[in-house]
């Protein structure tokens, strides 16, 4: 089992850097970027509603899994 996060396609979909997602999102850089890379363990449902907000997409769009 293995999920995905698309991130970064989201992000190069609305042409927003990790800086202004950060920003926007209210998130360290650092917590970004580990999710981003695939690397985090687990993800809150407040910065997932928050991230889905700014990028204008669902969930979905953002976690995938994959067997």
């Amino acid at each position: 089992m293995a999920i995905v996060v698309n991130l970064d396609v989201m992000m190069a979909k609305r042409k927003m850097s990790l800086n202004e997602l950060s920003e926007k999102v209210d998130l360290t850089l650092a917590n970004l970027s580990i999710l981003k890379t695939g690397k985090a363990k687990a993800i809150r449902f407040s910065t997932l509603e928050a991230i889905c907000k700014v990028l204008d997409c669902q969930p979905g769009d953002i976690l995938e899994y994959t067997d």
